[in-house]
């Protein structure tokens, strides 16, 4: 069945955030926000003033390392928004969440549905995921204008907090609901239902070397 296209405020209501569905394909139009480990230990661990009106502003927060510079004359020229793995900032997302309001955490990868109930759902947020690699490109087209860069002088350009106006920015597909289930989770699931049919008829492995092993569902990372 083909996904459902839908097109999100950065400041949805509670109504559009439950009516999402694991697996829809949503586009983003307002501001978002940029916030990553320096934002999060700057705000919440130093106390500092955060410097937007937040949800009111946004209630999107995009983990990302933008591809951008500040031009001499103060303007900012952004080609491309390249999504960073979530998990690393997951232990700042409660306190965060609570605090801004955010009900839109964007970025790489999800989390599991232990973190989504634990973090989310007492906060009536939900996670949407970039879809694959090499994506920085596409959703740099969804961005409009660059609003403001706050805190670029404290934490760099890579850290600072990127005000984003977004038409259509996406496409990011939607990996946790307000049950705390997991996209991921899911379908690997799914997966592994089926998975011995793959390998009917293999032989069994012979040489025995490291990582070689007959549970199909084992997996060895390296």
């Amino acid at each position: 069945m083909k996904p459902r296209e839908i097109v999100l405020s950065t400041t949805p209501t509670p109504e559009e955030i439950a009516a999402l569905r694991l697996g829809d394909i949503v586009y983003l139009n307002g501001l978002m926000y940029t916030a990553r480990e320096g934002v999060y230990m700057r705000a919440l661990e130093d106390k500092a003033n955060i410097p937007m009106e937040l949800p009111s502003q946004s209630a999107a927060n995009f983990h990302c390392s933008p591809a951008a510079t500040i031009r001499p004359d103060g303007s900012f020229d952004m080609g491309a928004v390249t999504a960073t793995a979530s998990f690393r900032f997951a232990k700042w997302l409660p306190e965060w969440m609570a605090k801004t309001g955010a009900k839109l955490i964007i970025g790489k990868g999800g989390m599991s549905s232990k973190d989504y109930k634990s973090y989310f759902v007492p906060n009536g947020a939900v996670y949407l995921s970039t879809v694959g690699y090499g994506t920085g490109a596409l959703l740099g087209r969804g961005v409009d204008n660059v609003e403001a860069v706050h805190w670029h002088e404290e934490l760099g350009i890579a850290q600072a907090m990127w005000v984003i106006r977004c038409n259509r920015m996406g496409p990011f597909i939607v990996a946790s609901d307000l049950n705390g289930s997991c996209l991921f989770e899911r379908e690997n699931e799914r997966i592994k239902e089926n998975l011995h049919r793959v390998y009917e008829g293999t032989k069994p492995a012979v040489l025995k070397r490291f990582g070689e092993t007959d549970d199909r569902s084992d997996e060895l990372i390296g």
